[in-house]
């Protein structure tokens, strides 16, 4: 695997391509909309127009970017994909290195309010045992690793990617924890580097039935219930995952060219897959869904980043299914679509740590970092 020695990364986004967001913004056509509950039919007209015109008059793109900017950021090259990423390295001298992967519509927005609880403890008023060394990369097409050059960047290219990455930092122990499209790679990087990584844990996990009775009997109630809830969701929510896993370039045209196009693309998700009621501030922070949706826009990689959808969708190969043996921790946020049931879990990874969380979403890093902080604390406090 080719690899470039990091370097390190500043945003420093140019005025003109501000100037042009605010063009694109003031002269949005907008559609018509037929009357029905708000948001059975996708992002209602009245919230998608006043959240655009907060992100033309009321948002401020460089106060954002200075919060980035003092975090410390790199570049490498990693098997010829731009890889960007943050490093927070602990003062904690026997902090544990753990590589933190978002998912889609995501980026290393998710865990800006965990970074510092997770890499300095003693801070934010806890035990600085519990200490992290931090590494928090986007995947090769999103964002500030975008956009790509080539086809072929499938879950296990970037796992071996990230193993590489780690290896390159001088991490010869480490953890993994994902959630959404991070939830499949950290798993595939507990497995193709398994030597190396002392754990995994996941705050998404899907788990379908494998068709045998004998499975299919021993689940309970509460069991099927939980998967007949992802069933009925399915039909309603997965037509964004077709359209990326079939035909990524024809959609790229639309959410490159327009920005309220971007941002209604990805603001659904935010509000069907959190811990929301009428709107996704309810669970996320406004001015960081905005700032998740600028690293989309600036970057133009829409596109990009639904490539991973694509390459899910044309395997070149269909591998059975690998278990995974490293220790395994799973959060299951209780307001997530995606909730995993423990028996089928079981199946195939080696689960150790197991928690059940009345609150909190698909994004659960933004929704409730603190849940979020503790259980990984409580994970890896036995495996450091």
């Amino acid at each position: 695997m080719t690899t470039v020695l990091p370097r390190p990364f500043r945003l420093d986004v140019a005025d003109a391509e501000l100037a042009d967001l605010r063009r694109r913004l003031a002269e949005t056509r907008w559609p018509t909309e037929i009357p029905d509950l708000p948001w059975r039919r996708g992002v209602p007209l009245a919230y998608l127009r006043e959240l655009a015109g907060y992100w033309h008059t009321g948002y401020d793109w460089r106060r954002q970017e200075a919060r980035l900017n003092e975090i410390p950021q790199f570049t490498t090259v990693l098997d010829g994909a731009n890889v960007h990423f943050l490093h927070v390295r602990s003062p904690e001298p026997d902090a544990l290195p753990l590589i933190v992967t978002h998912g889609w519509p995501g980026s290393v927005v998710e865990f800006l309010d965990v970074l510092g609880p997770l890499s300095d403890p003693r801070r934010h008023g806890g035990d600085p045992a519990d200490a992290f060394h931090l590494v928090v990369p986007s995947i090769p097409g999103f964002g500030l690793s975008g956009p790509l050059r080539e086809a072929g960047w499938d879950l296990a290219r970037v796992a071996r990617a990230w193993a590489e990455l780690m290896r390159l930092l001088g991490y010869r122990r480490y953890g993994a924890q994902g959630g959404d499209w991070g939830h499949a790679i950290s798993r595939e990087l507990g497995i193709v580097d398994a030597e190396h990584v002392v754990g995994v844990h996941l705050n998404t996990l899907l788990t379908l039935p494998s068709g045998d009775p004998v499975e299919a009997a021993a689940l309970t109630a509460a069991d099927r219930a939980r998967l007949d809830r992802l069933g009925r969701a399915e039909p309603e929510m997965s037509g964004y995952a077709k359209i990326q896993g079939t035909r990524p370039q024809t959609l790229a045209y639309a959410l490159t060219d327009s920005p309220v196009g971007q941002l209604g693309w990805i603001v659904e998700k935010f509000k069907e897959w959190t811990d929301s009621t009428d709107a996704p501030e309810d669970a996320v922070p406004r001015d960081l869904l905005l700032t998740n949706v600028m690293l989309y826009w600036l970057t133009r990689t829409a596109g990009s980043s639904a490539n991973i959808y694509y390459e899910a969708s044309h395997p070149t190969a269909v591998a059975p299914p690998r278990r995974l043996t490293v220790p395994t921790g799973v959060a299951v946020f209780g307001h997530d679509v995606v909730a995993p049931v423990r028996r089928l879990a079981e199946r195939d990874n080696n689960i150790v740590h197991w928690s059940e969380l009345d609150r909190g979403g698909h994004f659960a890093a933004m929704e409730e970092p603190d849940l979020f902080v503790a259980d990984l604390r409580t994970f890896f406090g036995r495996l450091r």
